[in-house]
């Protein structure tokens, strides 16, 4: 019989794994590695019982996701996507053909990893990784798509070896454990490569040190711009692949945003890569397209009459914000702009605020509810540096900042909350925010 659940509900579960490992962070796959094993001793080492994609990236992580899953989904195939991090609640790591995963089966994937694990410390996103893979072979899903956490070698979801590894783009984030320049980003993300398998590049100027160290593993490299490519008009565009096949007359993609064109390119180049296993028809890639949802990326709200438009965006490192800027230009608004911005403590404020400085005429700043949170004086420091034509207030917390931005704002005028996930969390659990 086997041993009695440590716990009975997700969030004491999920309580008791924030203190179980003495860091946060631990880049080791040792330990994950043999749990999985013992967890799975049915499987080869390595491997799931059907095809996976990995997909890594400073950004554009999310997005290449939601385009795969939209994509098999539409098609058929029972699909299963592991994400992170979260908006709202936990279980929408995991999702099991478009479902998330219920608090009783991640509790049950819980206890039998900690049945197998032994003395191994596992960490927060260890066991939620674990718990997913485990779940999806239980689920018996045709296709896993797995999102990596933090950089990409030592990530625990690269226990599993991709048939098709994807890195969407590389840029300055998480400095501390992945390195200062891009090129040394870049050799921590190309981690995720395989020999012989595709190793899909979704960035034109990605640094040259991701394209060569896929070559020096023996991959094959597959970079936007080279081995495929796409071209917009006014209502639609067009793909061509590695191999020359081509989709034409596509919709445009339901994410906003010019960058979501590579994003979409470089999610097709890897589905492509499975399609003698998983044929997928250009009618479910168009569906896909047209239905694909991603929560917090440049999320509109238009306000009902009398109220402002709010925008939400977990943009939190240079390259997100420039592609936030570039967004937030384009929505008309005939009033002012607000932002109500709360960094994470390992973030660049300067790099984050720089971008938007020309947009943004009031800023609200609030520490959000985080250990992790950053000290307001740095943010202020950066607006200082960057946007000295600009005003702010600062509050005491996330909530009373998102209150000062609606109290303040006209009819015309334009609310940006960003900054990091739990940024965008706080305000849609904000009553401010929930009357839209």
């Amino acid at each position: 019989m086997p041993a009695p659940m440590r716990f009975q509900t997700l969030a004491e579960w999920l309580a008791w794994q924030e203190t179980l490992h003495p860091n946060r962070i631990d880049l080791r796959l040792e330990r994950v590695s043999a749990v999985w094993a013992r967890l799975h001793p049915e499987l080869s080492a390595g491997a799931l019982p059907c095809p996976v994609i990995t997909v890594g990236g400073t950004n554009g992580k999310g997005s290449c996701v939601a385009y795969l899953e939209a994509w098999y989904r539409a098609a058929g195939y029972r699909c299963g996507a592991y994400t992170s991090p979260h908006l709202l609640q936990y279980n929408e790591r995991v999702r099991i053909d478009g479902e998330l995963a219920s608090d009783t089966a991640l509790c049950d994937a819980f206890a039998r990893i900690d049945r197998v694990r032994g003395e191994s410390p596992l960490t927060y996103f260890e066991f939620g990784t674990l718990a997913a893979l485990d779940l999806f072979v239980r689920a018996g899903v045709e296709i896993a798509l797995l999102e990596v956490g933090l950089g990409g070698r030592l990530d625990a979801v690269n226990i599993i070896d991709a048939d098709v590894a994807l890195v969407a783009s590389i840029g300055h984030d998480h400095a501390a454990w992945l390195g200062d320049t891009l090129e040394q980003i870049a050799v921590e993300k190309a981690g995720i490569f395989r020999p012989g398998r595709a190793a899909v590049i979704g960035q034109r100027d990605a640094p040259t040190r991701l394209r060569e160290r896929a070559e020096e593993i023996g991959a094959r490299p597959l970079q936007l711009g080279q081995a495929f490519a796409w071209s917009a008009e006014a209502d639609h565009w067009s793909w061509r692949g590695p191999d020359g096949k081509r989709h034409r007359a596509l919709p445009t993609p339901a994410l906003r945003g010019r960058h979501q064109y590579d994003n979409a390119a470089a999610a097709l180049c890897a589905l492509e890569q499975l399609g003698a296993r998983l044929p997928v028809p250009v009618t479910a890639i168009r569906q896909g397209l047209s239905r694909v949802k991603l929560g917090g990326r440049f999320t509109v709200l238009p306000g009902p009459p009398g109220q402002p438009t709010w925008v939400l965006d977990v943009a939190h490192n240079d390259q997100a914000a420039l592609a936030l800027a570039e967004n937030l230009a384009r929505v008309p608004c005939t009033g002012r702009r607000l932002a109500v911005l709360s960094l994470l403590a390992d973030k660049d404020a300067r790099a984050v605020v720089a971008p938007l400085a020309g947009l943004i005429g009031r800023w609200h700043l609030g520490p959000a509810a985080s250990a992790r949170a950053m000290p307001l004086p740095r943010i202020e420091a950066a607006l200082t540096e960057v946007a000295a034509a600009a005003t702010w207030c600062s509050h005491a917390d996330l909530e009373q900042a998102l209150a000062a931005a609606a109290a303040e704002a006209a009819p015309p005028d334009l609310i940006l909350v960003f900054g990091s996930f739990v940024t965008v969390e706080a305000a849609l659990r904000s009553a401010c925010v929930a009357a839209v």
